[in-house]
């Protein structure tokens, strides 16, 4: 994409209770600006390659006004504050606006770019806004404690590591663990995001996680089995690659900075319909450890498979697999409380994507996809028949893949 395009946006709903005023509001967007760099970045242009510029001081990008319209009118509104392109030369590359419902409830309407930002950035976000804002409350005047790892530190951490000689061991893994590959289609479709949302009731979601267990497995690893299945059923193809998100933040330090640290890891599996999924299970876990074991930046894995480009579409798979893990709070005390409800840009990056949120036991599973790519009938029926390989696989782990298609048909 473009990197000045509004589809590189991440946007998000802040629901927030309690006696905000402007001015309380302002100080306390201050204080997250002054603690995080990312949010005093833009970006210039370099002999070789853009750079980033990180400023010293910054002021808070932020409007405060009453709105007592209707929800749908407050839709709107946010939706063009996250269609509205950022200038990255310029620079802040957030915004922010605040509604007033009523005395005590508040909407924030918040855009960011990707460039600076990952899903795990806006939890952060919440959290350093509501020590700032309960902060300036209590009539504290200083600073926010400033970030174990800035990220500034946190690149020049990353840069040190992948030296050419480690590029060079983990491209060679990738290079023959994707040989082969192929795209499951030739289009990704075009035209506005469709989200289709089903879920997985908690009994299903306890059984699949005792499934786990008893496999030595993890949730992920049992979720993406099964998705391998019900995708390799929908499409008629045994070769399955799908791309993941992962946060990058196994280090304590970084995990309250904001930024872009996340990635992105393929995972190939190649589905046998004459193995036991308890068994195809094992493999496609020890397969996931592997991957994430060999993660590297995205962009070297993409140059050491000499993969070509393609404008607007990912170079190395059509889908996008992920169980969101990041940190997406609900904070609160007496009086006053923040949620955050991540909002879609309005077009899918991939032909189709599946997104899982737990809640609980139970699970949401988020379908994201171009209605020109495949019409929302069929993108039930793939829902459908996801849950009916969850459903099947924990009532007959050690049944054949074949067997199991044949109870889902």
């Amino acid at each position: 994409m473009p990197p000045a395009d509004s589809l590189n946006n991440i946007c998000a709903i802040i629901h927030l209770r309690g006696p905000l005023t402007p001015k309380g509001c302002e100080a306390a967007v201050q204080k997250v600006v002054d603690r995080q760099e990312a949010l005093r970045i833009s970006f210039l242009p370099g002999k070789d390659q853009p750079m980033q510029m990180v400023r010293k001081t910054g002021a808070p990008v932020l409007q405060f006004r009453d709105f007592s319209s209707t929800p749908e009118a407050l839709e709107e509104i946010a939706a063009e504050i996250f269609a509205r392109p950022f200038v990255l030369l310029q620079g802040p590359l957030y915004r922010a606006e605040v509604f007033r419902r009523s005395d005590n409830e508040h909407i924030l309407v918040l855009a960011i770019h990707h460039a600076i930002a990952d899903g795990w950035t806006l939890g952060v976000f919440v959290q350093d806004l509501f020590a700032a804002y309960l902060l300036g409350h209590r009539g504290g005047t200083g600073a926010l404690p400033p970030v174990p790892l800035s990220y500034t530190d946190w690149g020049a951490a990353e840069r040190a590591f992948w030296s050419p000689a480690e590029l060079e061991q983990r491209g060679a893994f990738w290079k023959s663990h994707l040989a082969g590959t192929r795209r499951l289609w030739d289009t990704q479709g075009t035209g506005r995001l469709q989200r289709e949302v089903s879920h997985i009731p908690a009994e299903l979601g306890r059984a699949v996680k005792d499934l786990a267990r008893r496999n030595g497995a993890t949730l992920f690893s049992t979720l993406l089995t099964a998705f391998q299945i019900a995708l390799s059923e929908w499409t008629n193809t045994d070769d399955i690659l799908v791309g993941t998100p992962v946060a990058n933040r196994t280090k304590q330090a970084v995990r309250e900075t904001m930024g872009y640290c996340s990635g992105v890891v393929p995972l190939r599996g190649i589905v046998d319909k004459e193995r036991a999924f308890a068994s195809s299970l094992r493999s496609v876990h020890q397969a996931t450890v592997e991957s994430f074991a060999n993660a590297m930046p995205f962009v070297e894995i993409v140059k050491a498979v000499d993969a070509p480009p393609e404008p607007g579409c990912n170079p190395l798979f059509d889908v996008r697999f992920a169980l969101q893990n990041h940190p997406v709070p609900d904070v609160s005390v007496a009086g006053l409380s923040l949620q955050l409800r991540m909002r879609s840009t309005g077009t899918a990056r991939f032909a189709l994507a599946c997104e899982i949120n737990e809640t609980g036991d139970a699970m949401e599973v988020a379908w994201l996809f171009r209605e020109s790519f495949a019409p929302l009938g069929e993108i039930q029926d793939l829902g459908r028949l996801y849950l009916s390989t969850l459903a099947a696989a924990c009532g007959s782990p050690t049944g054949t893949t074949s067997s199991l298609s044949n109870i889902l048909r």
